[in-house]
C-alpha cells in the first residue's frame, strides 16, 4: 500500500490541493490526515470539507491539537494560535464541528501508528522535536503489538529516526528520496506541514509510505502561498501568519 501522510494543514486550501494533486501522480492509495486541519489559515470549513470527502474514499482523519481548539475554543487566549479559535470556531458548520470532536487521537493499522503529537499521553500535545521525545513516543507505541512505524505531525518538521544497536539514531531526509525503512527496526517520523512549513521554505510538506517496498519519501510541493497568504489579509487575521507562509517560519 501507498499511503500518503499530511498533517497541519492550517487551513490552507491552496497546500492541501498541491499535495493531493502531487500525491495522487505518486500513485497514493490512501490518505492519513494526522491532525490539524485548522487553525491559522483562511480557508477551515473549506479544508474540513475537502477532507471529510476524502472519508468516502478510506481516509484516516486525527484530531490535533488545533482542531480541538476549534471545536471549544479557549475562554482565556494565551497563544496567537488560540486567539483565532473563536474565529475559526465561527466558519466550520456545527456538523463539521461534531465530526472533528469525534474523531480519535490515534489509529493503529498493522505495523504502523498514527498520531498527531506523541504517542505518550497524546491529549497531552507534546511535541517529538529530539531524540528523548521520539524515544518516550516509540517506548508508548511499544505497547501495542506489531508496530514499527510512528508517523505524527506537529512540529511543522520533517524528520526520521529510527532504533538502532546504540540507540535511537536521527536521520535527516532529503526531499524527494526515498528512504528505507525496513521493519526488522522501529521507525518514528514527523512528517512535516503541508499548510505551513516553518523551515525557512514555503513549500509545503507531506510523505509517502510504501509498505510493500518498505521505503519512505518525504516531499516538498510548490504551491501558491503568496494567495493563501492574501486570503489570510482578505480574512482579517493576523498579519504574522501570512507573513508566515510567505517565508516558510
Amino acid at each position: 500500500m501507498r499511503l500518503a501522510l499530511l498533517s497541519d494543514i492550517h487551513g490552507n486550501l491552496q497546500a492541501l490541493d498541491a499535495c493531493l494533486a502531487h500525491a495522487r501522480a505518486q500513485k497514493a492509495q490512501r490518505f492519513a490526515f494526522l491532525g490539524d486541519m485548522v487553525g491559522y489559515g483562511a480557508q477551515p470549513a473549506e479544508v474540513v470539507q475537502r477532507i471529510m470527502l476524502l472519508t468516502e474514499e478510506g481516509a484516516i482523519v486525527l484530531k490535533g491539537n488545533h482542531d480541538a481548539m476549534a471545536v471549544a475554543p479557549p475562554a482565556v487566549p494565551k497563544t496567537i494560535g488560540d486567539s483565532t479559535a473563536d474565529w475559526t470556531h465561527r466558519q466550520l458548520s456545527s456538523s463539521q464541528r461534531e465530526w472533528i470532536a469525534a474523531l480519535p487521537l490515534t489509529h493503529h493499522m498493522d505495523t504502523v501508528l498514527l498520531v498527531h503529537a506523541s504517542v505518550d499521553a497524546p491529549e497531552l500535545w507534546r511535541y517529538v522535536y529530539d531524540e528523548r521525545s521520539a524515544t518516550e513516543s516509540l517506548n508508548a507505541a511499544g505497547a501495542l503489538p506489531g508496530v514499527r512505524y510512528v508517523f505524527g505531525g506537529h512540529v511543522h518538521l520533517q524528520s526520521l529516526y529510527y532504533r538502532g544497536t546504540s540507540g535511537l539514531m536521527k536521520f535527516t531526509p532529503q526531499a524527494g528520496v526515498a528512504v528505507p525503512v525496513p521493519k526488522h527496526r522501529h521507525w518514528l517520523s514527523t512528517v512535516g506541514s503541508v499548510g505551513q512549513p516553518r523551515d525557512g521554505k514555503p513549500e509545503a510538506m507531506y510523505a509517502l509510505l510504501d509498505t510493500e517496498r518498505q521505503q519512505l519519501t518525504f516531499y516538498r510541493v510548490p504551491y501558491d502561498h503568496f494567495a493563501a497568504a492574501t486570503a489570510i489579509r482578505a480574512a482579517g487575521l493576523p498579519e504574522f501568519f501570512a507573513q508566515r507562509l510567505e517565508q516558510g517560519r
